[in-house]
């Protein structure tokens, strides 16, 4: 068979500019090779219908055993009893705690997409805001915090029969006990989305939403440090509160709805060499290494917001708990459009954002989101973000000046050098 050196170079490609650059985008990470081993492993021809132990498909015996390590790791690292690793994406998996939880034109309460929170949390181009009846909360505009007084306003305004909580774009913790509170208040299902701060809440850094929520999504390639993927989780099974019944007669169980959701509601076949990257960062992620790695993105987040407010830039809320801050631009009088563009020029890789109370649009924006889970990866230190915030306020003051972002592009290959991404691969 003749090689693809079209493909194969691009990958190289790819490899090179992953090495040289300074990766800071917040929902980016570099998986271990390990991982990567495994989802480019034989498994990627078994199809497997179904879950483990209940297959459409022969010759399952061990994907089975691959799917269940998945699922037995998943549960010890959030100690929670019912964990589906099959959802391909953190969308797909929202998506189908949707289809297990709710009718079309159900209401829905979530964060505005503006406001930090994510498309499939009642977006008006996303599924969410399509089928079902999207309503919002936001964050304060004095202290960029999510406004619990507004989500409870909404809550008994409109009776929600979902609320959820998460972001995209949000640098503080959470309060899920109040979160809980609002929801008893009007007979609503809370559901976590914790794709950004997962791996922090592993490692009990960050507030526990299994305490309150009744449902948890998250994806497995941002702080968790594993293969692009979703999963949905709870602490505790439970009857569903709507009384859908099995063909039985019994109540439905919340976990018998959420698999049916994923397969077959909306996926078929599970990807199970995503599956086994996703069992090998689980793994992981169960380790003091790991344990070491979530706080060292705690500590170069908080390193990371202190120079840049020294530096004058406006962070929203002020700082961080988590592994990102939200940089409004506006007193810098450049778009997070021009910033993005002009960073990327020099190897910094960042991504355009929305702030709250934004006056650009999607398109533009007023700010730039940076997250430190992948520069954690490569080893960087709090003291090696000072040298993060000098090149980035470099560009950000001179965004069109070719030879000020020549030079920090050679600065940025050249420091990155001393940070080997896959040695193994050559």
């Amino acid at each position: 068979m003749q090689k693809d050196t079209q493909i194969f170079d691009l990958i190289h490609q790819e490899l090179g500019r992953q090495r040289s650059g300074l990766e800071l985008i917040a929902s980016e990470n570099f998986t271990s090779l390990q991982s990567i081993q495994a989802m480019g492993s034989v498994l990627t021809n078994k199809y497997a219908e179904g879950y483990p132990g209940h297959r459409y498909y022969a010759g399952c015996e061990i994907v089975d055993q691959v799917e269940q390590l998945a699922i037995d790791r998943l549960k010890a690292i959030f100690n929670i009893e019912f964990a589906n690793v099959q959802p391909h994406s953190g969308a797909q998996a929202n998506a189908a705690v949707a289809l297990a939880v709710l009718n079309p034109g159900d209401k829905i309460l979530g964060l505005d997409l503006s406001m930090g929170g994510h498309l499939t949390h009642g977006s008006a181009v996303n599924y969410s805001g399509k089928i079902y009846e999207p309503h919002f909360y936001g964050v304060k505009k004095e202290t960029g915090y999510v406004d619990y007084e507004q989500m409870e306003s909404q809550a008994q305004a409109v009776k929600p029969k979902m609320i959820i909580c998460g972001a995209s774009a949000y640098s503080r913790d959470w309060d899920y006990k109040r979160i809980r509170e609002i929801a008893d208040s009007v007979g609503a299902i809370v559901m976590a989305d914790i794709a950004h701060p997962a791996g922090l809440i592993a490692k009990q850094l960050l507030n526990d939403p299994f305490d309150y929520c009744h449902i948890v999504t998250s994806t497995t390639h941002k702080t968790l440090r594993g293969p692009r993927g979703g999963i949905i989780m709870m602490r505790k099974d439970f009857e569903n509160p709507w009384g859908v019944k099995d063909n039985k007669g019994n109540l439905k169980t919340m976990s018998s709805m959420i698999n049916l959701a994923v397969f077959p509601g909306i996926q078929g076949g599970p990807l199970e060499h995503v599956i086994a990257g996703k069992a090998v960062a689980f793994g992981e992620v169960l380790s003091d290494d790991y344990t070491e790695y979530a706080l060292q993105i705690q500590k170069n987040a908080q390193e990371l917001a202190k120079l840049l407010v020294a530096k004058d830039y406006n962070i929203i809320s002020g700082g961080t708990d988590n592994h990102l801050v939200l940089i409004d631009l506006r007193n810098k009088n450049i778009s997070g459009k021009k910033a993005e563009q002009a960073l990327v020029k020099a190897e910094i890789t960042c991504n355009k954002n929305m702030v709250p109370f934004d006056d650009k649009s999607a398109f533009i924006t007023s700010g730039v989101r940076i997250g430190v889970p992948a520069v954690t990866t490569r080893g960087l230190k709090e003291k090696d973000m000072q040298f993060i915030v000098d090149s980035f306020d470099k560009i950000i003051r001179n965004p069109e000046d070719e030879n000020v972002i020549a030079g920090i592009k050679g600065d940025v290959n050249a420091f990155m050098k001393d940070f080997p991404l896959y040695p193994e691969l050559g």
